[in-house]
């Protein structure tokens, strides 16, 4: 009765959006902190005396740190409200990004990329299922869609706001204006998003809190793994690429170096109508919407790596960008919707912890790729991954559909 009735309730309260954007805000500056390497691999590069690879490998220590730190954070918080957790991840943030901007040496900048790297794990474990206390089950797509859209404005505005910040005043500005953007986030969560009670998905024993097994959670299980297993493969093929996206473009696509920011520009662009499209159409339909996306991506990085037209390859990239933008929160939501609720702060915490060990892995292998072979070898690489990641899925759907 107690279960009925918390239900009804959240299905009578007005559809969050205020708070929604917000979740959207943080994630936007998130994100753009993230990748603020990626578009600035070619001034960091010359500035700091080192390769471009050594550049992209700071996307390698920030995701590994959360790799191996986020378990143990995250059961070290768990009984922190989450309201003000995501307040001090923000904080830890706009202290990461000023610091780089002043610290002098490679070696201190990945000083500061690990303590972001400690932060961001938390983040997503607690934003990534934040949506999820906010609406009921059947709006969970549409509020997912909503909160990736600041996923998808990282692309839009924030890598080419700091690869453009880079070329115009500096590298080391681009990292001061997103602190400053991460402190503003900070505050506007504080003023709008409502608390939550998240304590009420786990079991409390003596050692701590603990997620307790539901009905039909073997089926559960199953989608999540393939969920999450999904997206570490493709996020490994993407990161291998995307983070080496500025050399690629002016050293193999002989794009003028001065156009990288338009190019990346509109790239976000087309992953903003994604997003789009999700709330009109593909949010009710994740595994159709995954299955299209990712055979779009596929046929996209055959073009990348066989054309040798500029505007081929430009249009191909707008594709990939369109393609690219849906994909994330799709899984995202495929995940949420195989975990029971008791389960969904360590979906969320799986979830992290495969995203970013593609983020990591990719970007590591993407170096070794782009210092073997050139950049001309990484469309392959996110091919590979996309295949492998359909596979999954594609044999997890005819399973299911036996079993039933």
């Amino acid at each position: 009765m107690g279960e009925q009735t918390t239900s009804g309730q959240r299905q009578a309260t007005p559809f969050p959006m205020a708070a929604l954007l917000v979740l959207a805000l943080t994630i936007f500056v998130n994100i753009s902190v993230e990748m603020l390497p990626m578009g600035l691999v070619l001034p960091m590069s010359r500035d700091l005396s080192v390769s471009e690879s050594a550049i992209g490998l700071l996307v390698s220590v920030f995701a590994f740190t959360v790799v191996a730190s986020s378990t143990t954070l995250i059961r070290l918080t768990r009984r922190l409200p989450r309201h003000a957790l995501v307040i001090g991840v923000l904080l830890i943030f706009t202290a990461s990004c000023l610091a780089t901007a002043v610290v002098p040496t490679y070696e201190w900048i990945v000083a500061m990329r690990i303590i972001g790297g400690l932060a961001h794990g938390v983040f997503w474990t607690v934003v990534g299922a934040y949506a999820a206390y906010l609406v009921p089950p059947e709006q969970l797509g549409r509020a997912v869609a909503i909160t990736s859209a600041g996923g998808s404005l990282a692309f839009v505005l924030g890598l080419p706001l700091s690869t453009l910040l880079g070329q115009a005043v500096g590298w080391r500005w681009a990292f001061a204006v997103f602190g400053v953007a991460c402190l503003l986030a900070a505050l506007a969560v504080w003023k709008v998003l409502p608390p939550v009670d998240h304590m009420k998905d786990v079991a409390t024993t003596e050692t701590g809190s603990l997620a307790l097994p539901v009905e039909g959670s073997r089926v559960s299980m199953s989608g999540m793994v393939v969920a999450i297993l999904s997206t570490t493969l493709a996020m490994t093929g993407q990161y291998a690429f995307y983070t080496f996206i500025a050399p690629f473009l002016v050293q193999h696509a002989q794009l003028p170096e001065e156009w990288l920011s338009p190019a990346l520009l509109a790239y976000g662009v087309m992953g903003a109508i994604a997003v789009l499209a999700l709330t009109i159409w593909l949010g009710g339909r994740p595994l159709a919407g995954v299955v299209a996306c990712m055979i779009v991506m596929l046929l996209t990085m055959v073009v990348l790596a066989l054309s040798t037209v500029l505007p081929l390859t430009f249009a191909a990239i707008l594709v990939w960008g369109l393609a690219m933008g849906a994909l994330p929160p799709l899984l995202q939501t495929r995940l949420l919707e195989a975990a029971p609720e008791r389960l969904l702060q360590p979906a969320m915490a799986w979830y992290t912890t495969g995203f970013n060990t593609g983020i990591g892995g990719g970007a590591l292998l993407g170096a070794i790729a782009f210092d073997s072979w050139g950049p001309g070898s990484l469309p392959w690489v996110l091919f590979a991954g996309i295949a492998v990641s359909l596979a999954l899925v594609a044999v997890s759907h005819v399973r299911r559909r036996n079993r039933a």
